[in-house]
């Protein structure tokens, strides 16, 4: 006999959805402001029902999803995702902002490691500013 739940604490849900790996760390991304239900900022407690809005920050990554259902206990990803639905503009969005990071990557991409002088110039360098005194202002 399956129990439909009308209503679920939201870091049970996001744990259950599969955003956050426990319960835990949704809990902190709920009190550090990087979940949010129908535009404002909530508490973990805080019951969500099918049809609520969520705001998802991981990282660099923003989620905007509907709650399609509810489940308190945590299933395998394909199911997880049955409970609910990606906005189109968020999916945009998330497409739009991986594909920056991943020019912006690019352009860090070394071709090689050091080779033994390159290493023996950056040693020398460091050292150097380390042993450097600071300048001390004097007043007049």
């Amino acid at each position: 006999m399956a129990i439909e739940l009308e209503r679920l604490r939201l870091d049970k849900w996001l744990w259950a959805a599969r955003f956050f790996k426990t319960r835990a760390l949704a809990v902190h991304a709920i009190k550090g402001g990087k979940v949010h239900v129908n535009k404002q900022r909530v508490k973990p407690a805080r019951a969500v029902q099918v049809g609520d809005q969520l705001e998802i920050t991981r990282s660099q990554i923003h989620f905007t999803v509907d709650i399609l259902g509810l489940n308190d206990k945590r299933r395998p990803a394909k199911e997880a995702q049955l409970l609910y639905l990606e906005t189109d503009d968020s999916q945009k969005k998330r497409a739009d902002e991986a594909e920056l990071r991943r020019l912006a990557n690019q352009s860090n991409h070394y071709d090689k490691r050091p080779d033994k002088r390159q290493r023996r110039q950056i040693h020398r360098l460091k050292r150097r500013e380390s042993t450097t005194p600071e300048l001390k202002t004097t007043g007049a």
